[in-house]
């Protein structure tokens, strides 16, 4: 009798705790068929408006989310904004308008220049589809350096020509992550949105940047011999030419090389701009000098800045292929190097001959575009009937729909950034 009663006591007992739980349960339920409700409002364009969750595309693979449940807005990091310096020379202004719409995203910042030999009428052509183009007008992010620079091939002008564009891009806002500068035969191999959507989940104060303190050969013929590069202070192009006097390796700072493509973070440019303890500028001095600066002076000041060394991902970001022996220029790539590109997962390539048949092979099967259109992206809410432009309907800007291409750039990314690779290759 006693463990019966104990037994109908306990019975109370939880049937009572039981009843204690239905009130906030049916409360709970209510509140979540109510939330459900609000997710499937949408504004008048088609966007929900209460967007709890980044767009993606179902038919695309996505790296990291292809695995996963959708996560709320709240547990995403949301899109960096790359600021991207494209400059070119004489002849170049077709294949740099190309390179540009294949390169463009609302959220970007952009910066063009075609250097004082380009003729005033290409300089002028450019211009023009710059200040027309009507989603540049809209957004007002694509800025063209009119006053144009004499740049010398190999000399310290190109480096010049650079921190100037850097100069730009801080003083129209500064709101960017990353400065990304390519050449008019540079082309892109991923889409903004891939490239957007593997660097969100990034820390904002990497910088990819190829280099090593091996400088080998260059030491002989690059850092002793004493170069003076005429777009200085000249108004028409020439070669660099050389000082008879030679000059020992510096001992204030030790000298870096690598490639002349780089993806910086806005602190390091902001440092290179400002140069708060002179470094940069101490650096810049030397490289006035030096043959090939491009391939030197970025390399040496943030591998010899305390507060950046340690930034590094010693990578150019680009597949670039040389002939056997090596020449001067890289090999001009063509449809015979469309598999090495993709499978090099590099987000960038060069060196690319205006039209070439590989351009249309990567528009067509690498980035999704048209023929004289922008890439198209989450952005892009227009419709695609009968070859139209989906891109001339604007959506969201901050909504990403990454491609296949995205899945080999977190493949390349999580390589560079392992434990074997990223701090064994850092400045040393």
């Amino acid at each position: 009798m006693k463990k019966l009663k104990s037994y109908y006591t306990h019975l109370r007992h939880h049937q009572s705790m039981e009843l204690k739980w239905i009130f906030p349960l049916a409360i709970g339920s209510i509140v979540s068929l109510f939330l459900l409700f609000l997710t499937t409002l949408t504004s008048p364009d088609g966007t929900p408006l209460l967007p709890f969750y980044r767009s993606f595309s179902i038919s695309s693979s996505v790296f990291i989310e292809s695995k996963l449940h959708p996560l709320p807005v709240s547990y995403l990091p949301p899109p960096p904004r790359f600021a991207y310096f494209i400059s070119g020379s004489n002849g170049d202004g077709k294949m740099l308008k190309r390179t540009l719409q294949a390169l463009y995203h609302p959220h970007n910042r952009y910066v063009v220049h075609l250097d004082l030999e380009a003729p005033p009428e290409e300089r002028l052509d450019l211009q023009n589809y710059v200040s027309t183009h009507p989603l540049f007008v809209k957004f007002g992010n694509v800025k063209m350096i009119t006053k144009a620079n004499l740049v010398t091939y190999r000399g310290p002008t190109m480096v010049a020509n650079t921190l100037h564009a850097a100069a730009i891009l801080l003083k129209e806002g500064g709101d960017w992550d990353w400065f990304i500068n390519l050449s008019a035969s540079d082309y892109p191999l991923v889409t903004q949105d891939d490239l957007l959507h593997t660097f969100s989940y990034l820390p904002r104060d990497l910088n990819f940047i190829d280099h090593t303190s091996n400088i080998g050969w260059k030491e002989y013929q690059r850092a002793k011999p004493i170069i003076v590069d005429p777009g200085l202070y000249m108004t028409k192009k020439a070669d660099v030419f050389w000082v008879t006097q030679r000059r020992s390796v510096p001992t204030a700072f030790k000298l870096f090389t690598g490639s002349a493509w780089m993806a910086l973070s806005k602190p390091f440019v902001d440092y290179c701009i400002w140069g708060w303890d002179n470094l940069p500028r101490t650096v810049l001095m030397y490289y006035a000098n030096f043959l090939s600066s491009p391939e030197g002076y970025f390399h040496t000041v943030i591998c010899n800045a305390q507060e950046f060394r340690n930034t590094t991902v010693n990578t150019d970001l680009h597949f670039i292929t040389w002939d056997n022996p090596p020449k001067q220029h890289p090999h001009h790539l063509n449809l015979g190097d469309m598999q090495r590109m993709i499978d090099s997962k590099a987000p960038f390539a060069r060196k690319f001959h205006q039209d070439d048949p590989v351009l249309d092979k990567i528009d067509s099967e690498l980035l999704f575009k048209g023929p004289g259109m922008l890439v198209p992206g989450g952005w892009c809410i227009g419709r695609r009937d009968n070859g139209s432009d989906p891109c001339s309907v604007v959506g969201n800007t901050t909504v990403l729909r990454p491609s296949p291409g995205a899945k080999r750039l977190e493949v390349l990314i999580s390589s560079l950034l392992s434990n074997e690779n990223f701090r064994s290759k850092q400045c040393k």
